[in-house]
């Protein structure tokens, strides 16, 4: 048996649409799915509070109807939910070890504040050591077709195995972007030229062996000249997932994840899958 998807759950109108999103993926690698809400339990000298205000109760109930909703709403779904007595960060980021991805609701779309992530995503997508998908409550409609970001001057395996894996069981289009081609610095039409040429070879290189791994997968390369955030996101729309990899980052207090993914877990269309690399 697989390693389970699982799903951070909380009150937040996003969560049944990330659950959802989670029990079609679950279903489609035939794998279970886990529910977990990470709550702090109150000290033991606490005094006892009746149901309309204990916590604990209203935590469980979450957990319980939503469990219903998504067995009525996909059949032959493997679907468990706990209540998890921690700090919701290490709650996550414990979970997601032993898990095939972690995916948690987004609130960031289009808002032009840059915080709206949340102190909690930021944490889990910057130290998470499996792919987290954030999804946001309006990603719709679903398409098969995957778009995946690809830095020529970085590692790319496990975003582009992840990207192609997805692609081959949804039956849709990769569509394979690099944005910055050609770019940076001034130079004549030629230079510029030549720029891009480059950058389609290296582009075209780096997909070549997972096109012979998934033969069945029809790939679209996608240059452009704009900033990697904007290339990536002009790129998305029409697409039923968006990939991105994620160097490794250093510690700090507020985690620093690129341009690239804040702007794509922020403004991009479409669930996005953030994929640690190397």
């Amino acid at each position: 048996m697989g390693a389970p998807i699982v799903v951070g759950v909380d009150d937040f109108a996003e969560s049944p649409p990330a659950a959802h999103w989670a029990a079609r993926e679950a279903l489609l690698r035939d794998l279970r799915l886990r529910l977990i809400h990470a709550w702090n339990p109150p000290s033991p000298e606490a005094p006892t509070l009746p149901h309309e205000d204990d916590p604990h109760y209203w935590a469980q109930r979450l957990l319980t109807d939503l469990v219903g909703e998504l067995r009525d709403a996909h059949p032959g779904l493997r679907v468990s939910a706990e209540l998890v007595p921690r700090e919701t960060v290490p709650a996550l980021l414990d979970a997601a070890r032993d898990a095939e991805m972690l995916v948690l609701g987004s609130r960031g779309r289009g808002t032009p504040g840059g915080f709206l992530l949340g102190s909690t995503g930021r944490h889990v997508l910057a130290h998470g050591e499996r792919p987290v998908i954030m999804v946001h409550a309006d990603d719709r409609p679903l398409t098969a077709d995957v778009t995946v970001g690809v830095c020529l001057r970085g590692t790319n395996e496990e975003t582009l195995r992840f990207a192609f894996d997805a692609a081959a069981r949804r039956g849709g289009v990769l569509r394979a972007v690099h944005a910055g081609a050609g770019a940076g610095g001034p130079g004549t039409e030629e230079v510029e030229a030549a720029g891009a040429s480059a950058a389609a070879d290296a582009l075209d290189a780096t997909l070549r062996p997972w096109r012979e791994k998934y033969p069945g997968v029809p790939v679209a390369e996608a240059l452009t000249s704009e900033r990697p955030a904007l290339g990536v996101m002009h790129t998305a729309p029409g697409s039923g997932l968006l990939v991105l990899g994620r160097e490794e980052t250093e510690p700090g207090p507020v985690p620093c994840l690129g341009s690239v993914i804040h702007a794509a877990v922020h403004h991009a269309p479409c669930p996005v899958a953030v994929v640690p690399c190397g």
